[in-house]
């Protein structure tokens, strides 16, 4: 919807036209448990990034707000070390439940604007009924824009992220073409897998043998883009691993029911997460929602 006689500023995340195109993105983690599907909010964000956080394959989620609003978002869950330099590179507030030692030793410095509930709780975050700590805490983009107001954190944006092409000229597969869809991803309780929807030209999530859904819209979670990033880990404690996230490696995207071979490539923390075409020409997405696949090796 379009103000009158006004053009909607166009998000650099997803391509849409909104009205919070220009404001500063909130990125969220999230659980990926079982014990918390359906999430709130995940089929709102505009750019979500999943990476497994234990070498036995347990995943966690960064959800990244800026055009859509959801009313409840979470489960919230703790920072980690190695999705900062993604936040970093967005220019987007962070919103977590706490945080590993390494995390919460980096955030100290005040590198990162961020909301932790482990001082917000009972303000700007919460505790749903029916689930148990550590799933059960919550919060919305209202509570995390009134947290960024009182922290005196700026809500402009401030920095560029990706392009997109037009909306006109995105190529949607039909049964005349084949299909590339990418492979069953990650392990278990924990394996996604994504299904071309030539209809909608988007890809649908599925865990297991079924479809995600999102709490708030009981809506199928849907993506215009996939990008499965390939990169390497080491491990950091017993519990825990640091995937690289700063540096380059190979990358999948997928879109218009296409397969692109390429790479990605950050350099520095604040630098931007870019994805390279075989010929090193910048990718420009499918306007619509980004999901970055993370795949360790």
């Amino acid at each position: 919807m379009e103000l009158a006689g006004m053009s909607l500023p166009e998000s650099d995340l997803s391509g849409e036209k909104c009205e919070n195109g220009k404001t500063r993105p909130v990125a969220v983690m999230l659980s990926s448990d079982p014990e918390t599907r359906p999430l709130s909010g995940i089929g709102e964000a505009d750019l979500v990034f999943e990476m497994p956080v234990t070498d036995g394959g347990v995943t966690r989620m960064m959800a990244v707000f800026q055009c859509h609003r959801p009313k409840e978002i979470g489960s919230v869950r703790s920072a980690r070390s190695d999705f900062i330099p993604w936040v970093q590179g967005l220019g987007a507030v962070y919103a977590h439940w706490g945080g590993e030692r390494e995390a919460l030793g980096v955030l100290s410095g005040g590198i990162v604007d961020n909301i932790d509930a482990m001082k917000y709780e009972g303000t700007y975050y919460y505790r749903r009924s029916g689930l148990h700590p550590p799933h059960n805490g919550f919060t919305s983009s209202e509570l995390l824009d009134k947290a960024s107001i009182k922290l005196e954190y700026s809500l402009k944006r401030s920095a560029t992220v990706y392009q997109h092409d037009p909306p006109s000229s995105a190529s949607r597969r039909t049964s005349e073409g084949q299909v590339m869809e990418p492979p069953l991803i990650y392990e278990k309780k924990f394996a996604v897998q994504w299904k071309y929807q030539p209809e909608s030209n988007t890809y649908r999530r599925w865990r297991g043998e079924k479809e995600e859904i999102d709490h708030n819209t009981s809506q199928t979670v849907e993506a215009s883009n996939i990008v499965l990033l390939k990169t390497t880990w080491t491990p950091i404690s017993k519990d825990y691993i640091n995937v690289k996230t700063i540096g380059s490696g190979e990358a999948v995207i997928y879109k218009n029911g296409e397969a692109i071979s390429g790479t990605w490539e950050k350099r520095g923390a604040t630098g931007r997460l870019v994805f390279y075409n075989s010929n090193h020409q910048e990718i420009k997405f499918t306007v619509g929602s980004i999901w970055v696949e993370t795949l360790i090796k």
